[in-house]
Parts: C-alpha cells; sequence; structure tokens
C-alpha cells in the first residue's frame, strides 16, 4: 500500500504550470518564423495567446533559455488561445532553471535591487 496524497492527471498539469510572460520566436516548416507569446510553461508543454493558425498536430520549435532547441506540437486550440506539448519532458532541473530566469528581479525591502 502506498502513502501520500494521490494526484490526478489534472491536478498534476495544474500544480506544475507557471504564469510567465515571454514572447518567443519559434519556427515552422511551412510558415517559416512566427512570433509566440507564452503566457504559462511546464516541464511538458506551453499555452499561448494571440494563437497562430495552425491545425492539431502541427509542429514547430522553439528555442529556450536553459533548454535550446525543442519541438512542440498543437495539442489544442480555442479562440486566441493554444496549448503546445513538448516532443519530450523538460529536466526538472533544466525547467526549474528556465523557470528562475523567467521571474522578474525581487527588489529589496529598502527599493534597491
Amino acid at each position: 500500500m502506498s502513502g501520500g496524497a494521490q494526484l490526478s492527471v489534472t491536478d498534476l498539469r495544474r500544480a506544475s504550470r507557471h504564469s510567465i510572460n515571454l514572447p518567443v520566436l519559434a519556427e515552422h516548416r511551412r510558415l517559416g518564423d512566427i512570433m509566440l507569446h507564452i503566457v504559462n510553461i511546464s516541464a511538458n508543454g506551453f499555452m499561448v495567446r494571440e494563437a497562430p493558425d495552425l491545425s492539431r498536430g502541427e509542429r514547430l520549435t522553439v528555442r529556450l533559455q536553459h533548454i535550446g532547441r525543442i519541438e512542440a506540437f498543437l495539442v489544442w486550440a480555442d479562440g486566441d488561445r493554444a496549448g503546445f506539448q513538448f516532443e519530450r519532458i523538460i529536466r526538472p532541473d533544466d525547467f526549474g532553471k528556465l523557470v528562475r530566469s523567467l521571474m522578474p528581479a525581487r527588489t529589496q525591502r529598502n527599493g534597491t535591487q
């Protein structure tokens, strides 16, 4: 018998997502370079706003700090939002570095950085 709380797949997805504001240039085989605006990210994929007109399953390549080039494919689209899944899961230590690099610098109490 295993101990501890059992999380559903949906709970795991929600727990691992980080809200960000990241414009990124993606490479698409048919469309060439396209600008994406990533609004949340996890080790498994990301969501964009102002989504390009792509069909489910289409692939693109993005370059992320600490990760490098990684391919992702469109899983869902709804209005101006779309969800992409990475072709591989990002290693936890690399994902942590990425998230930390995207978070705004915290100011100290005296107002200096």
